[in-house]
Formats: C-alpha cells, sequence, structure tokens
C-alpha cells in the first residue's frame, strides 16, 4: 500500500484532546440559534433548555451508573479536580487536614494541593513501581486520623497506567476517607461504573470524550459535601452558581451516551489499533521500550522509548503529517523529562527517546501503517 506522505495527516494524539465527534456537533446545533432561554426560567423559551440539561445529566449518569443528581457540570477536567480536592479541604478541615495523593497525578491533582500545602494542608505524595503503578499498601499506610481525602488518577494520561481504584476504595471505605479519582482518560475508553468501584468523587474531562474542551462534570456521591466551588444563586444543587451553560452540557451528554453505546467494541478497537502500530514500530525500529503496564492500561495509549532519539526532534520533524506527543520537553536548551517518568525511574535516555502514541475512534489502518512508515523514516534519519 502506498502513502501520499506530503499530504496526509495522521492524528494519534488522542490522550491530549479528541474531534468534536459528528453527533456531539448535530446535537448542539439548534441550541446555537434556536433555542436561547434561560434554563431557570418558567416560560416557553427557558423549559425547553432546563429539560436539555436535566437529560445531558442523566445520559452521563448513564455512562458512570450514578443518579443525575450526582453529576455537577464544570468547565473542564481542571474545573472538576480543583473542586473535588478544595471543596472536600474546606468541607472537612475541621476534621483534619491531610491529603493523600501519587506523584504521577496531572498539575491539575498536585498544583491544588500544593496550594492547599499553603494555607495549613499537610499532603502526602505517593510513588509507583516502574510500571507507573501505586501500592494499595502504601495508600493504607499513609492514612492517618487526619487525612480527610485520598486522590488517585484513573488512568495515566501519559503511560496508559490503569490504577488498582478498586482495592485502593475498599482501604479508604474502611478508615471513613473520601476517595476521588482523575477519571478524565478513562471515562469513555473502559468501563467507569463509580458505585461498584467505591469512588466519592470523579471527575470528567469534554474534550477526552469527543465533546468540546471547556465542559465537564464532577460525580458527587449523595452523601459528600463539599464547600461550593462558587458562590451565588442555586444552581448545580448549591455548588456552582452561575447559568447553565446549555450548549456544552448537551454536548457532553450526547458525547457520554455515544462513548457508552459499544464499549466493548470499543476497546477491541482500539486496542488493536494500538498493538499493530507496536508492532509495526518494532519491525521497522528494533530495540524500543515499553512504559507503563504491558497490560494494566489503556487500550489506546502506547508510550514508547525509541534509542538513541530525541523525542522532541523527532516530532518536529514529523509535525505536519503525525500529531502525537513527547515524554520531556525543552526548555532554553535544557531536556526536562516529564515528572511521571522520573517517578516512574525511567532512564533518563528512554525519557528523552519517548513518543506517546494514542490512538481513537477515528483511527484507521490506513493511520496505523503511514504513522509507523513516517516515524520510522525520520528515525533513520535522525540516527544519521
Amino acid at each position: 500500500m502506498e502513502f501520499d506522505f506530503e499530504q496526509r495527516k495522521i492524528y494519534l494524539d488522542y490522550n491530549a484532546s479528541t474531534p468534536v465527534a459528528p453527533e456531539v456537533a448535530d446535537a448542539m446545533r439548534s441550541f446555537m440559534t434556536a433555542r436561547y432561554g434561560n434554563p431557570s426560567s418558567q416560560h416557553w423559551a427557558g423549559a425547553p433548555l432546563k429539560k436539555a440539561v436535566v437529560h445531558a445529566r442523566t445520559q452521563i449518569a448513564g455512562l458512570l451508573g450514578c443518579e443525575p443528581d450526582e453529576v455537577i457540570f464544570t468547565s473542564g477536567g481542571t474545573e472538576s479536580n480543583n473542586y473535588a480536592i478544595k471543596g472536600a479541604f474546606f468541607a472537612l478541615r475541621e476534621h483534619g487536614n491531610h491529603v493523600v495523593t501519587t506523584e504521577v497525578e496531572h498539575p491539575s491533582v498536585l498544583n491544588p494541593c500544593r496550594f492547599l500545602e499553603r494555607i495549613g494542608a499537610a499532603v502526602t505524595y505517593l510513588p509507583v513501581d516502574s510500571m507507573g503503578l501505586v501500592d494499595p499498601d502504601d495508600v493504607r499506610h499513609a492514612i492517618t486520623d487526619r487525612t480527610i481525602l485520598v486522590t488517585v488518577m484513573h488512568a495515566n494520561n501519559e503511560v496508559g497506567t490503569i490504577q488498582s481504584i478498586e482495592e485502593i476504595s475498599k482501604i479508604t471505605q474502611e478508615r471513613g476517607v473520601l476517595l476521588h479519582t482523575d477519571a478524565a482518560q478513562s471515562v469513555g475508553k473502559i468501563p467507569v461504573k463509580v458505585h461498584d468501584m467505591g469512588i466519592d468523587l470523579l471527575s470528567i474531562a469534554g474534550h477526552k470524550v469527543y465533546a468540546p474542551k471547556g465542559v465537564g462534570a464532577l460525580f458527587v456521591r449523595r452523601s459528600v459535601q463539599l464547600e461550593p466551588f462558587m458562590h451565588g444563586a442555586n444552581h448545580e444543587s448549591g455548588r456552582r452558581a452561575g447559568t447553565e451553560n446549555v450548549l456544552f452540557d448537551v454536548a457532553l451528554g450526547e458525547a457520554c451516551e455515544l462513548v457508552g453505546r459499544d464499549i466493548d467494541g470499543s476497546i477491541q478497537n482500539l486496542m488493536g489499533m494500538r498493538d499493530e502500530l507496536h508492532h509495526q514500530l518494532q519491525q521497522r525500529l528494533g530495540e524500543t521500550w515499553l512504559n507503563g503496564h504491558p497490560e494494566k492500561r489503556l487500550p489506546n495509549t502506547l508510550s514508547i522509548a525509541i534509542p538513541g532519539v530525541d523525542a522532541n526532534a523527532l516530532l518536529h520533524m514529523i509535525r505536519d503529517q503525525v500529531a502525537a506527543s513527547a515524554g520531556s520537553a525543552c526548555h532554553a536548551g535544557r531536556i526536562e523529562i516529564s515528572s511521571v517518568l522520573k517517578a516512574m525511574k525511567t532512564p533518563a535516555e528512554w525519557a528523552k527517546g519517548t513518543l506517546r502514541l494514542s490512538t481513537g475512534r477515528m483511527t484507521t489502518p490506513d493511520d496505523i501503517s503511514g504513522a509507523a512508515e513516517i516515524i520510522a523514516e525520520a528515525v533513520t534519519k535522525l540516527r544519521g
């Protein structure tokens, strides 16, 4: 099969952001023009919008296996993480000030924890093993009588490793501690049922599930009390004031229904594309290194280290043809390895040569073959 490498654009960065699905765009259209009322108004212009928000909340609840009133709309994954962590701390600080998290969390978890440290919180940052897994026993030993929250991501955005959330939740339930998980990367890719998993708080980012950027959701178990994220009127059950973003709420609801329709079939498709890409790269490149857990990882995520290559230089060479991410960044002439790979104690040479390639709903077999050949050609040139 021949490819027009000069014209072909291949997107393998679904963990960074997903395209808006056509079904989601269709659901949004009428709310961009014909439907303009305030959902809080009781008249003919407002009532249909209120109904649309309720329906979207029900769609998200269906994907998560919770009740609609346990879903709070937010502006995205970052806000959801901030609200879960800060909201729990401010609601419970009379009972304790200790938070437990891990070294491989997203910055929207780590930085709120660092903020809380500045105002009196004690935060424990747990290590992970070489595959990115946190030991549940470490969580158990970290919890004290002052612990009020444990926050552990469900699946890592860089290497795809999936944490043992169900096992961790048994520990937090035994100790009476809230459990939050950042599920921005896992929702829509693998089954996520909050009550089955024993989660109290869970974050979703819309642009990871084929909805637009700028919308997300936070699952809040009915029994959990949080300090309101924004004070004002009684929107979002009094937790987040501000007139509802109906257009984007509808989009997120439709996206959640879409990704939940055949999640088992989607897993097989994503995994098949990911593994074929890995196979073709190994055939063309020879020795490579897989970052993350070989089995307990997202079905779409391939974090692969290519020896003797600077991943940033590689990305620069292929950026007009293949969209992907690196495991390090170059700042002022200095290579900075990602905090995730550092925490996993990945050798610097491997980390510098790490590419993250992530497949999605629109990935085709032609994309896989084309990307493998483009990357291999660029690696050959870099090795000189």
